[in-house]
Order: structure tokens, then C-alpha cells, then sequence
């Protein structure tokens, strides 16, 4: 079910207002799309922002142009900036409240030199600070220094994920592919995913530059190799609003 061009892609209803119609979205479908979220010049500074990025924090793939930053906002502070503006604060609190505060923050960039594919998954893990063995987290790891940990549902139903696209991303350029609806059933196995695939249409979630993705971790997503690669830089931020429990600390 790809969706064409860039217009009218916000579900449900006709309208784009950024303050109602993308909690309705994600209340019903799990995700929301504004396609002209973020102007040209904001694009432009975030990009320039981006290149004054020390070459050496980038993920690698042997000698190969990066690909994707770990802590984008402790290494960009002019992305930082823009994701405590008036405008990101409005979008979250929208859907978290006035408590709501980044702990995770990542770019990602599919070029030629690394065209991945994604399959089928929901976001299971969040960062902490520390290892606290707690009941209902488990799945313990660390990437980069950073501990993560899979949590009760309940902690990821209250998380919010916010996507800004920097270029263009048609269906052809590796755009985000969602179930809707997946994330109202909490983590699924993979028969269930199966079920879901096999029942509910895809949506493809195509937007051009300032184009932004508003969805919750549990919905079902996936991203396919691009058939035509150029740059598809997306700043990925994740939002919490709830403290965590048995002495766990966020980031």
C-alpha cells in the first residue's frame, strides 16, 4: 500500500495540523506523517550541522563514508538546539506531555557505499545508564559502550520515536515501510508478525526533505535496499516521559 508522492499522507483525516491530527494518528495507527514539518533553511542548517561532525565518531563499514551516528546530539550541538526548539517540544508534548525528554538520538544515512535493508521488526530495547537487574528487563547488551535492554511493554507504549528526513525519500530511495495498527498489541513473536503481514496492508512512508515521522517503537517496520541510492539522512530521536523503575536510570 505505497503511498504516491508526498501529499495528503497524514492518516487519519485531510488536515496537517501538528498540535491533533498526529495523536490520532498514533493512537489509531501508530505512526503519523507531516511532510512540510520543517522548512528548507532549518534542512540546510541541520545538514552544514552534520558535516562539522568529527569524521572518527562515525559508524564505518571498513574504510567506506559513514553511515550512521550513535549520541548524534552530544556530537552535533546545532541539532541539539533544534531538538529542544519550540517546534520539536510542541510534536512531543503534543503526544508525551511537558515531562518528555530525549534518550536516545541517531543518524542515519542509506547511501551507495551502504545500502541495507531492514526487516520486519519492532524497537525492543532501550538505553540506561547502568545494569540493574530488574523484573520484567532483560535481553542485557552493549553496543558502543552504551547498555541497553529490552523492558516491560508498557515502558516502549510510552516512548514516541521522531524521524526528520534531510533529503528526499521516495518509496525508491529506502523509505520506511510500517504496519499500521501493530503497535497496539504489544511485543509480537514472529508467528504474530507473520499474522500481521499476512493481513493488514503496508504502508510506505514516503517524504521529502523536512518531512517528519512521528511513530511508537511497538509498530511493525521494515525498509527495503534502495533502487535508486543517493543520501536518505534521517535524524532519529527517541522521547520518554516516565522515570524507570527498580533504580534503572535513562541515559
Amino acid at each position: 500500500m505505497p503511498l504516491s508522492g508526498y501529499k495528503d499522507v497524514m492518516l487519519p483525516g485531510p488536515t496537517h495540523d501538528p498540535m491533533t491530527e498526529p495523536s490520532s494518528a498514533l493512537a489509531q495507527s501508530g505512526f503519523a506523517l507531516i511532510p512540510a514539518a520543517v522548512d528548507a533553511d532549518t534542512v540546510q542548517r541541520l545538514l552544514h550541522a552534520l558535516e562539522r561532525v568529527p569524521p572518527e565518531v562515525w559508524l564505518r563499514r571498513e574504510e567506506r563514508q559513514g553511515y550512521a551516528l550513535r549520541n548524534l546530539l552530544a556530537h552535533a550541538p546545532k541539532v541539539a538546539e533544534w531538538a529542544a526548539s519550540g517546534e520539536v517540544r510542541a510534536w512531543v508534548e503534543a503526544v508525551l506531555g511537558p515531562a518528555a525528554f530525549p534518550v536516545q538520538s541517531l543518524l542515519f544515512d542509506k547511501h551507495p557505499e551502504a545500502n541495507w535493508k531492514v526487516r520486519w521488526h519492532q524497537d525492543v530495547m532501550i538505553p540506561v545508564r547502568e545494569r540493574r537487574e530488574t523484573p520484567g528487563f532483560r535481553s542485557w547488551s552493549v553496543k558502543a559502550g552504551q547498555v541497553y535492554v529490552q523492558p516491560p511493554a508498557a515502558v516502549l507504549e510510552r516512548m514516541l520515536i521522531l524521524r526528520l528526513h534531510l533529503d528526499d525519500c521516495p518509496a525508491e530511495n529506502g523509505a520506511l515501510r510500517v504496519i499500521p495498527g501493530s503497535h497496539a498489541r504489544g511485543r509480537l513473536d514472529t508467528e504474530a508478525v507473520q499474522e500481521w503481514r499476512a493481513r493488514v496492508p503496508e504502508v510506505t512512508c514516503a517524504l521529502p526533505a523536512g518531512g517528519l515521522l512521528l511513530m511508537r517503537p511497538l509498530l511493525l517496520h521494515a525498509s527495503a535496499p534502495a533502487v535508486r541510492p543517493g543520501h536518505r539522512r534521517v535524524i532519529h530521536l527517541e522521547f520518554a516521559a516516565d522515570p524507570l523503575p527498580g533504580g534503572l536510570q535513562w541515559p
